[in-house]
């Protein structure tokens, strides 16, 4: 602890607090309501601050930024409407368990409970998308809300804190000492746990891994696979987590969640054991709670999860463990497994890995763009450290099913399968990493949610490549509706603007692709510009998914057909 030398506003107070924590960056929607906390950050320099377009964006880019550092990342927005416009964000981080502080600039204390001007009572309003929702009547206390909400965010199973700042409690001075740094706290097995995660393992024949989840780092991913390839160990991501293990690595036998391989699906419901490494096993990644029974599982399971009150939430396993991810894994380490299954462990992942490269193979559909060769393109075209971005809709099947990711934290998605969030996070990504290779793909309604972006990226030079897949219509509603209500089209069709033009009109480089040929150069030459690009790729909308198409889904071709 520190003792002020003199008097500070509130807002100086708060501002020096997120320093102390580390905050390298701040995301916003300026706003009168906290003009008091600008002006502190303005002689701060080392706290950079990003002016972004919508409220949306902003907190979208807060939580990537967060889920790359594994630290909260930090928005700041306006009270009432603004912080509705972020409340998107709040709900990507709950449901990624994304460590995030969303600070609210909120009416004077004076005129609370007269329905003010703008007035939301946030601790209500968020209550079901945060950890912990509090506001700061006192100057003298900020130190104590900014180190509570900075463990709350990280302890346990991350997510994100709202903290509301009424704009006269940022003015008043106070003497208020500071708090030093949050402590992180991680939670590790215990001897006795990991024995007995030995032992079952070792019984086991046809045993999975499936990782996801947070409070993941490089060296635990390649931990995993190290402990994988000794013991003969197939391994899984959890949904949108491809890039936690490396997807040339001979045990990674694919992901879990939309349009996912039959074959793995087969796999996961004849498994004898299950051993889930910080994943929740929520709806997407079980196909709608219904690869793995509940409440007890057909498989011996072991789960383990860094928020206790994960543990038997949904699932009744075998063995539960309160553990976070780094720790857990490093505890795995130098075990071998009881050698007597070794030989049948080895040929199911053999057999696996190999249902897995089949299914990564390019597959044809009628027209002009094929666009699993174009997702391969794309893989063939960026470094092993290229972070790839995307939002949510029919076109992140193709990308969740025929690209493959090398490196750990190189894939931003949302679980929450939000739309518009592709953009803002590749903003986010280069900003945070400007000397990699950064990619956004969403298909036009993904697109539309938050381009207005694009001009953040190119005020701040992110230069991102933007992949926009343009078939004119909102392509998961319109597969949806054609199966429960065939040729019966409504509120799915968009008419859209000229994409190549809207880039030319922020400044940023524009191209269009019709064939799949044209692909490679056009992407090679976005690569070499130093600007933002923004590749529109035209595609048939008749084609919805890898395996459906509206006339298939229309003639009953097709019963079950996933993104």
């Amino acid at each position: 602890m520190t003792t002020a030398d003199k008097s500070r506003s509130g807002a100086e107070v708060l501002i020096d607090a997120l320093k102390i924590n580390a905050v390298e960056r701040i995301f916003c929607i300026p706003g009168e309501s906290y003009l008091a906390a600008l002006d502190a950050l303005f002689d701060r320099s080392e706290i950079s601050l990003i002016i972004c377009r919508n409220e949306g964006g902003a907190a979208y880019m807060t939580e990537a930024d967060g889920k790359m550092t594994g630290r909260p990342g930090v928005c700041f927005v306006t009270r009432g409407p603004g912080a509705t416009n972020a409340s998107g964000g709040l709900h990507v981080a709950m449901q990624d368990s994304t460590p995030m502080i969303l600070l609210i600039g909120q009416i004077a204390r004076k005129d609370l409970d007269r329905e003010a001007f703008q007035e939301i009572d946030y601790r209500r309003m968020f209550s079901e998308v945060a950890k912990w929702v509090a506001q700061i009547d006192d100057a003298d206390r900020i130190p104590e809300y900014i180190n509570r909400a900075f463990s709350v965010a990280t302890s346990g199973r991350p997510g994100p804190v709202v903290l509301a700042l009424p704009e006269d409690m940022l003015v008043d001075q106070t003497l208020a000492r500071d708090a030093g740094p949050c402590q992180l706290v991680k939670t590790s097995p215990a001897l006795a746990d990991i024995e007995r995660v030995s032992d079952i393992l070792g019984e086991a024949e046809r045993p999975l891994i499936i990782a996801g989840g947070s409070g993941w780092n490089e060296d635990t991913a390649m931990a995993l696979q190290e402990f994988a390839t000794t013991n003969q160990l197939a391994l899984i991501n959890s949904f949108r987590c491809q890039d936690f293990i490396d997807n040339e690595h001979p045990n990674y036998i694919g992901d879990l969640g939309f349009g996912v391989n039959p074959a793995l699906v087969r796999r996961v419901r004849e498994s004898d054991c299950l051993l889930v490494i910080g994943a929740r096993l929520g709806e997407m990644t079980t196909g709608g709670f219904t690869l793995v029974d509940i409440p007890c599982p057909r498989q011996r399971m072991i789960h383990v999860h860094p928020g206790a009150e994960e543990l038997g939430h949904i699932y009744q396993a075998e063995l539960a463990i309160n553990a976070n991810a780094e720790c857990f894994v490093a505890a795995l380490a130098g075990i071998k497994l009881n050698s007597t299954n070794a030989i049948a462990r080895s040929e199911s992942v053999s057999e696996a890995r190999q249902d897995y490269n089949d299914w990564n193979q390019s597959i044809e559909v009628e027209g002009k763009v094929q666009l699993s060769d174009i997702i391969h393109s794309l893989r063939r075209l960026t470094p092993d450290d290229a972070i790839i971005c995307n939002g949510a809709g029919n076109n992140t099947g193709w990308l969740h099913r025929f690209f493959r990711y090398r490196k750990f934290r190189t894939q931003l998605a949302p679980t929450s399968g939000t739309m518009g969030y592709g953009l803002p996070a590749a903003i986010a990504a280069k900003l945070r990493y400007p000397e990699r290779c950064v990619v956004a793909i969403a298909g036009d309604g993904d697109f539309m949610m938050n381009g207005q972006e694009l001009a953040t990226a190119m005020q701040y030079q992110a230069n991102i490549i933007l992949i926009v897949v343009n078939n004119g219509i909102y392509a998961t509603i319109r597969m949806h509706q054609e199966r429960k209500y065939p040729s019966r089209v409504i509120g799915t069709d968009m008419i859209n603007p000229d994409f190549v033009a809207l880039a030319a009109a922020h400044g940023a480089h524009g191209e269009l692709v019709v064939e799949t040929d044209d692909f490679e150069a056009t992407f090679e030459r976005c690569l070499a510009v130093d600007t933002p690009a923004l590749i529109e790729v035209r595609l048939d909308a008749d084609i919805l998914t890898p395996t459906a198409t509206i006339q298939s889904l229309r003639t009953g071709g097709v019963k079950n057909a996933v993104i």
